[in-house]
This record gives structure tokens, sequence and C-alpha cells, in this order.
């Protein structure tokens, strides 16, 4: 029996057009669609890897997998720093593998790392197939989001 070979590493440029495809499907999978002004800007960031970050999860060197978080202070612990996990896609067919575990694992020992004291994400309440997970490898402290987008100068509408 061959076992699959899992790695999770930062993406390369090389990465653009297989990441692309991937953000493009979390964006579908949301009911969203964005302007290649969008993908563009948010790769440059990532290669950028200062201010947003990015990880890739390879399944025998296919990218299959894609997380992009940030880091931000806090009120309640003005020293710590806390890391959102904004965005984690695997691409349908590489389900199953353990992609978006070990990128969360990623992410939450890159956060540690840096002196993080959390890792938080959101999802929908109709996302079952990743809560499956989350509830494996996170707690669930039953927060409800609330939201006001806002139009920001030079853009049609507010960004989520």
């Amino acid at each position: 029996m061959v076992q699959d070979t899992l790695t999770v590493e930062k993406l390369h440029p090389g990465d653009r057009e297989a990441w692309e495809e991937l953000f493009r499907g979390y964006i579908a999978f949301y009911g969203r669609a964005e302007p290649q002004s969008m993908y563009d800007r948010a790769w440059a960031e990532f290669q950028e890897d200062t201010r947003l970050h990015a990880l890739g999860a390879r399944l025998d060197g296919r990218l299959v997998g894609i997380t992009h978080f940030l880091l931000h202070g806090s009120t309640s612990a003005p020293d710590a720093r806390i890391c959102y996990l904004q965005d984690l896609f695997t691409a349908p067919d590489a389900r199953g593998h353990g992609a978006g575990r070990a990128l969360i694992a990623a992410v939450t020992g890159w956060a540690a790392s840096r002196g993080c004291a959390r890792v938080y994400w959101m999802t929908q309440e109709t996302n079952a197939t990743a809560r499956r997970l989350y509830d494996q490898v996170a707690d669930n402290p039953g927060f409800i989001k609330y939201q006001i987008d806002l139009t920001l100068p030079g853009s049609s509408r507010g960004e989520s």
C-alpha cells in the first residue's frame, strides 16, 4: 500500500495558478464573486508575507489546500497577539487525506512560535463537512457573527 505524502509550506511564486484555482473554489463555495484585482492584491500580500500570510498543503507534490491568516491585537490582552485564520480550503478531490487538519496545525504552530495567545476562525453554520474537522481540533465558544458591510473608497462593495 502506497502512503500519500502530505506536506505544508509557504506558497512559492510558481504556485500562483494552482493557488488561484483553489482560492476561486473557496470564494465560489461561499457564493461570492470577486474581481481579478482581489486575487492579484492577495497574492502580492502573501508573497510579501508581512501583513497577510498563506500556507499550502501538498499531496504528493500537488497543491491541494490553502490557508490565509493574519495577526492582530486584543483589548483584553494588550500584550498578546491573536491569529485569525481567515480562509481554509481543500480541493474536493483531495478531501479526507488530512490537508485541512495539517493546515490548521501548521498555522497553530506558526502562531505559537510567534507568541500568539490564540488561533481562531469562523465558518458558516451549514458547513457540515468543515465543522466535523473543526469540532475535532478546536473548541466552539458559541459566538455569533454580526457584520455591517461598508463601501470602501475605490470599490463597489465592502470586504468580508
